[in-house]
C-alpha cells in the first residue's frame, strides 16, 4: 500500500481506539471525578505508561525498527527474526528486573515521582497501593509494543493499531457497572486498576497471535551481549530519552502537579483530549514513517527518503493545523459534553478546558516531533535528538515552575507546548544543516494558506460557540449540547477543506487519489 494509505490505516483504528478511550474517560470522570482519588490513580496509571513509552516504544521505534529494517533488506526475514530474538531477550530481562524492583519499592519510587502527595498520607498509601496493582503492566506493553515494531517494519500496521481498542473495551466492561453500583471510591478505584491491568494482558495476546501468523516470533532465550546487541543498546539508551519526549515532559508535569489538590486531574482530562489529533496523526505518521525511511536509506534510495518525509509534513500539518484550532476554539464546549456528569461539575470543565487550550497550542509541534525524528533515528543517529531533547526539557522544567504559582494546571500544559515547539525548530534546523530536511518556495506557500485556513475556522468555530452560549451552559440538555458540538465539527471542518480545496493547498480529488495509490 502507499503511504498515504498506511498513514490511513493505522490513524483510522487509532480513532477508533481514541473513540472508546473518550467513553472509558467519560465513564471514570463520572464515578471518580476529580477528586484526591482520581489523582492517585492517574499518577499510579502514568508511572508505568512513562516507562512504556521510554523502554518499549523509545527503544524499539527509534533503535530496533531502523536495525530490522536493514537486516530484512540484507539478510531476509530469517537473519531479521535471529537479530529480533537476541534483542528481545535483552529487552524481556531488563523489563523483569525493573518490574520486581519497583514492586519493591514502590513506597520511596512514588515520594520521588509524586512528592506533593507525601503531605497527605491516605492518597499517598493509596497511590502506592494502586502502582503495584498496574506496574505489571508495563511488561505487558513492552512486549506488545515489541512486537508491533517488528509488524510494523514488515508493512502490517493493523494488529498493532488495533490492539489499544482492547485495552478501552475491557476498561469499559468494568466501568459500566462501577457507574451503576454505588461503591466506596475506593472499591471502584481497585477494580478500574485490576481492569486496566487486564486490558494490557489482552493487548499482548493479539499481538502475539499476528506476530505468530507471520511466522517472525523472536525466540526469548538468555541474552548475551555481541556486537548487533551493543549496537542496539548504543542506540537505544539515548532513543529512551529523546524518543520520549513528550512523556518525559509529562512526567516533569507531574511532579509539579503533584504540589496541588486536583492538577493532576485536571491535566490528565485534558492530556486525554488533546492527545486525539496527536494519537491520530502523530502516531500513525511516526509509526509508518521509521521503517519506510529506514528501508530507503538501507537501500540507498535517498530521494524516495526525501519525498517520504515531504509527504508525511505536508499530511500532518494539513490534519494537525486545523485540529489545534478546533481544539482551541471548542475547548469548553467538548469538555462539557464528553465529561460534565456525575462526579465531574461545571467548574471542572472550565478548568479543564483552560489546560486543553493550552496543550492544543502544542498539538502541531507534539505531531512535527514525529515527522523529525525519524529523519535522525533512520541514520542510525540517536544522539542528536537525544541532546535537543534534553535542551527542550530543561524549557519546560523552567516554564513549568515559574508559570505554575500564577497558572497551576494551565501553566503546566503551556511550558509543556512551548518546550515541544523549541524542539521542533531545533530538529528542523540540525535536519536542514545536514542536508537532510529542506522546504522549498512552494510548501512554503502551502503552510501558509494551511495557517491561514485553520484561523478562519477557528474565529468561525468561536463565534459559533458566542451565539449557541445557552445551549453550552452547564448541565444543559445533553442531546442538545452534543448535536450542536457534532453541528459546530461538521461545519469546521466543511470550511477548512473548502478553503484549502479553493485554495489549491491539496485538491481533494488528490488526496483521495493519494490514499488509494498502491506500490509497485
Amino acid at each position: 500500500m502507499s503511504l498515504y494509505r498506511n498513514f490511513m490505516s493505522v490513524g483510522a483504528l487509532t480513532l477508533v481506539s481514541r473513540i472508546f478511550g473518550f467513553v472509558r474517560d467519560a465513564l471514570m470522570a463520572a464515578v471518580l471525578g476529580i477528586s484526591p482519588i482520581s489523582d492517585a490513580f492517574n499518577a499510579a496509571f502514568r508511572f508505568p505508561n512513562l516507562f512504556r513509552r521510554l523502554f518499549a516504544e523509545g527503544a524499539f521505534n527509534t533503535a530496533f525498527v531502523p536495525m530490522f529494517s536493514g537486516a530484512l533488506e540484507k539478510e531476509g526475514i530469517e537473519g531479521a527474526r535471529e537479530l529480533a530474538s537476541r534483542i528481545m531477550s535483552w529487552l524481556v530481562a531488563v523489563i523483569l528486573v525493573v518490574t520486581i524492583l519497583v514492586e519493591i519499592f514502590a513506597e520511596p519510587i512514588m515520594t520521588v515521582f509524586v512528592p506533593g502527595f507525601v503531605d497527605d498520607p491516605e492518597k499517598f498509601a493509596l497511590t502506592v497501593f494502586l502502582t503495584r496493582i498496574m506496574f505489571p503492566y508495563l511488561a505487558c506493553m513492552s512486549l506488545m509494543a515489541a512486537y508491533a515494531a517488528i509488524l510494523n517494519s514488515l508493512g502490517r500496521f493493523v494488529a498493532s493499531a488495533f490492539a489499544p481498542i482492547l485495552l478501552n473495551l475491557v476498561n469499559i466492561s468494568a466501568l459500566i457497572p462501577l457507574a451503576i453500583l454505588t461503591l466506596e471510591a475506593r472499591e471502584t478505584v481497585f477494580w478500574v486498576a485490576i481492569a486496566t491491568l487486564m486490558g494490557g494482558v489482552a493487548q499482548l495476546l493479539l499481538v502475539y497471535l499476528a506476530i505468530r501468523r507471520a511466522g517472525v516470533l523472536p525466540r526469548i532465550r538468555w541474552p548475551r551481549f555481541d556486537p548487533a546487541v551493543r549496537r542496539f543498546w548504543l542506540l537505544a539508551v539515548p532513543a529512551i530519552a529523546a524518543g520520549g519526549i513528550t512523556q518525559i515532559n509529562i512526567f516533569v508535569g507531574t511532579v509539579i502537579a503533584s504540589g496541588a489538590d486536583e492538577v493532576m486531574s485536571i491535566i490528565y482530562n485534558a492530556d486525554r483530549l488533546y492527545q486525539l489529533p496527536l494519537g491520530i496523526i502523530g502516531i500513525a505518521i511516526g509509526t509508518v514513517l521509521l521503517p519506510e525511511l529506514s528501508r530507503h536509506l538501507s537501500a540507498g534510495r535517498d530521494v524516495e527518503a526525501r519525498t517520504s518525509q515531504s509527504q508525511s509534513l505536508l499530511i500532518s500539518m494539513l490534519l494537525s493545523m486545523p485540529a489545534a484550532g478546533a481544539l482551541i476554539a471548542l475547548a469548553l464546549p467538548v469538555v462539557r459534553v464528553l465529561f460534565e456528569r456525575g462526579a465531574f461539575g461545571p467548574e471542572d470543565s472550565v478548568h479543564v478546558s483552560e489546560a486543553l487550550i493550552a496543550f492544543a497550542v502544542g498539538v502541531p509541534a507534539f505531531v512535527l516531533i514525529r515527522v523529525l525524528q525519524p529523519g535522525f533515528f533512520s541514520r542510525q543517529d540517536t544522539r542528536t535528538p537525544t541532546i535537543l531533547a534534553g535542551i527542550s526539557l530543561v524549557v519546560n522544567v523552567l516554564g513549568s515552575l515559574w508559570m505554575f504559582e500564577a497558572l497551576r494546571h494551565t501553566g503546566i500544559a503551556l511550558a509543556t507546548s512551548i518546550s515541544a515547539w523549541v524542539n521542533v525548530l531545533m530538529l528542523g534546523w540540525f535536519l536542514a544543516r545536514r542536508g537532510h530536511f529542506a522546504i522549498n518556495a512552494s510548501e512554503w506557500r502551502q503552510q501558509g494558506l494551511i495557517a491561514l485556513a485553520t484561523l478562519v475556522m477557528a474565529l468561525t468555530l468561536w463565534l459559533g460557540v458566542v451565539w449557541l452560549g445557552p445551549v453550552f451552559a452547564p448541565r444543559y440538555n445533553f442531546a442538545l449540547q452534543a448535536l450542536a458540538l457534532f453541528g459546530l465539527c461538521v461545519l469546521g471542518a466543511g470550511l477548512y477543506f473548502a478553503i484549502i480545496h479553493l485554495t489549491g493547498v491539496q485538491k481533494l480529488g488528490g488526496l483521495v487519489r493519494r490514499f488509494r495509490r498502491r506500490k509497485t
